[in-house]
């Protein structure tokens, strides 16, 4: 299923959203210029396995590597997608937020994201001998999936218009955001689970994961309460 956009609209403009895609398109183009940026650059899961290797690189590497990351991606269409995700569902979430909530929000996510991917890879490594901690993990999936789960909190009653292709067939339809996000999380969940054996697999399912359940938990922290519109003044009169 590809969103298309849904139908709440936005009170404010959504800066940092606009910001994260093209900072994102910023470091992909770099990738384009540079093809050996994500073996030099990306995170790996090893830092976080090995003391040696965090010792070697330095802490200060480790978080870059951390946090740059989440802006690299793997192709056209790995970036593709992210962006259209985070288009559609991220500026009504930082509308809720705020711009600087959200930016915080974003990255704790997608850190929390990479840290479950990460420790899958090194559960899946105790009887895989290792295989798969040296894999590069790029992508602001799990950062988005953060946001994703967020708007199913803040917005689950909106409609997404999503693009459905049935075999050879597209057809567009306007879905619950809830339903959307939901059928979206089981079938990370049920990928994620068929790759535990599979170390070496393409997409960081379990990230997607993280992620969501992170944004899930994490939104209520992030999002400023309402103000409330209080009792009504009671003006008094002396009427003569």
């Amino acid at each position: 299923m590809i969103p298309i956009r849904d139908n709440i609209k936005s009170t404010h403009y959504p800066l940092v959203n606009t910001g994260l895609i093209i900072a994102c398109v910023v470091v992909f183009v770099y990738q384009l210029a540079d093809p050996t940026a994500i073996e030099a650059l990306a995170f790996r899961p090893v830092y976080l396995a090995s003391l040696t290797t965090m010792r070697e690189l330095g802490a200060a590497a480790v978080g870059g590597s951390l946090l740059l990351s989440m802006f690299m991606h793997g192709g056209l269409l790995h970036i593709g997608f992210n962006m259209l995700f985070l288009w559609v569902f991220g500026d009504n979430v930082e509308d809720r937020m705020g711009h600087l909530r959200y930016l915080l929000f974003y990255l704790l996510c997608g850190v929390l994201a990479t840290l479950s991917h990460s420790i899958m890879a090194l559960l899946g490594a105790l009887t895989h001998g290792g295989q798969g901690l040296q894999i590069p993990l790029v992508g602001a999936s799990g950062a988005i999936a953060g946001v994703l789960g967020a708007y199913y909190k803040l917005y689950r009653y909106a409609a997404v218009r999503t693009l459905i292709p049935l075999f050879f067939v597209f057809t567009m339809a306007d879905l619950p955001a809830s339903l959307f996000i939901i059928i979206w999380f089981i079938s990370q969940l049920l990928y994620g689970l068929s790759a535990l054996g599979h170390p070496g697999a393409g997409i960081a399912f379990w990230a997607h994961i993280g992620g969501f359940v992170a944004g899930i938990f994490l939104v209520k922290l992030f999002v400023p309460p309402r103000r409330s519109a209080g009792r009504p003044r009671i003006v008094y009169m002396r009427l003569e």
